[in-house]
C-alpha cells in the first residue's frame, strides 16, 4: 500500500482530504503545524512545525511514496509581511521538494493557488497558457514556489485551485453564509458578474487523480467547478439550503462596496467585484471531472 504524506492536513482542504485519500485505499501521514491532525487510525498523526522556520522533512517522508503540500499561507490580507509570504510558500516549499527527491518520492502534488497566475479579476477566461500575472505577495510566493518544485528534479504535479467552498469554510464564504442565513431580502440581485468556484470535494478528488496520473508529472492545471456563479446565485443555493427562497433585491454595486468598507470588510470586495473565470479543461481531458454540482456544493454549506 502506497503512503502519502499530506502537509497541512488539519486545514480545510486537508480535512476533506485526508479521508478521501483514506477511502482510495492509501496509507495516509497527516502533518500539521503545531499539534498532530485530529483524524482517526489508521491515519498517522505528524507535526512539521512553522514553515517560517528551518522544517527537518527528512522524518517525515521516510517510507513515503506521495507529498500532497497544502502547508502555507493561503489567503492574502494585511498584517503578513510579504518576506513572511515567501519563506512559508517558497522556500519551504523549495526545502520539501528538494529534500522529497533525496527520499525518491514518486511524486509531489503542489497546491498552489489560482492567484499565482492571476489578480482577483480577469477580463477573459482562463487557461493554462495565460501568462502567470500575480498581482500581490501572495501570488507571487505562491509562483516562486511552483517555479522552486519545477527546478528540484522531484517529479511533480501543480494545481490551482480558484476559491475552495465546503462546509467548515471560512473567511468571506462564511460571512455570506451567514448574511445567507438572516431572514431578511439582500441586495446581492444586481451582482450576475460570474466567478469560478472550487468544491473542497472536487479539488480532493482532483489532488487524488493527479497523485498518481501518469501524464500529470511536470503538469500545471487550474481547477474549478464547471459552471462559474454570480454572486446571486450563491446567496440563491445557500439559501436553498436552508429551505428558503433566494429573497434577493438591487442595489448599486457601489453601495454595497461602501458599506463592506464601513464594516471593515474592503477586501472582501475582491470576492464579489468582476469576473474570475477559470477553463479546467485541461485537467478534465486527463479522467478528472468535478462530479459535485455548485449549487448542491454550496446548499452543503448551511444544510443542518
Amino acid at each position: 500500500m502506497s503512503r502519502v504524506l499530506v502537509t497541512g492536513a488539519s486545514g480545510f482542504i486537508g480535512r476533506a482530504l485526508v479521508p478521501a485519500l483514506v477511502a482510495a485505499g492509501y496509507d495516509v501521514r497527516a502533518a500539521g503545524r503545531h499539534t498532530p491532525p485530529a483524524f482517526a487510525p489508521p491515519v498517522e498523526a505528524a507535526i512539521h512545525g512553522d514553515l517560517g522556520a528551518s522544517v527537518e522533512w527528512r522524518p517525515l517522508l521516510t517510507e513515503v511514496d506521495f507529498v500532497v503540500h497544502l502547508a502555507g499561507i493561503a489567503h492574502t490580507g494585511s498584517g503578513v509581511a510579504a518576506g513572511r509570504y515567501d519563506l512559508v510558500n517558497h522556500v519551504a516549499t523549495a526545502a520539501l521538494a528538494k529534500a522529497a527527491r533525496t527520499a525518491r518520492v514518486k511524486r509531489v502534488v503542489f497546491v498552489s493557488t489560482i492567484r499565482a497566475q492571476t489578480g482577483p479579476r480577469s477580463d477573459h477566461v482562463l487557461t493554462e497558457d495565460d501568462p502567470p500575472r500575480p498581482t500581490d505577495p501572495y501570488g507571487r510566493s505562491k509562483l516562486a514556489g511552483e517555479a522552486a518544485l519545477a527546478r528540484s528534479g522531484v517529479d511533480f504535479a501543480v494545481l490551482r485551485p480558484v476559491l475552495v467552498y465546503g462546509p467548515g469554510v471560512k473567511a468571506n464564504l462564511r460571512v455570506l453564509a451567514r448574511l445567507a442565513a438572516l431572514p431578511v431580502p439582500l441586495p446581492f440581485a444586481a451582482f450576475t458578474n460570474r466567478r469560478s468556484v472550487l468544491s473542497v470535494h472536487n479539488l480532493a478528488a482532483a489532488i487524488a487523480h493527479v497523485l498518481r496520473h501518469p501524464a500529470s508529472g511536470g503538469e500545471t492545471y487550474v481547477v474549478g467547478d464547471l459552471q462559474p456563479v454570480s454572486l446571486a446565485d450563491m446567496v440563491t443555493a445557500l439559501r436553498a439550503g436552508l429551505g428558503r427562497a433566494p429573497k434577493l433585491i438591487k442595489a448599486p454595486p457601489g453601495v454595497v462596496r461602501v458599506g463592506l468598507a464601513m464594516l471593515g470588510r474592503g477586501r472582501t470586495w475582491d470576492q464579489l467585484d468582476g469576473q474570475l473565470i477559470v477553463d479546467p479543461s485541461k485537467l478534465i481531458s486527463t479522467g478528472w471531472r468535478p462530479d459535485l454540482d455548485t449549487a448542491a456544493g454550496l446548499a452543503a454549506i448551511v444544510r443542518r
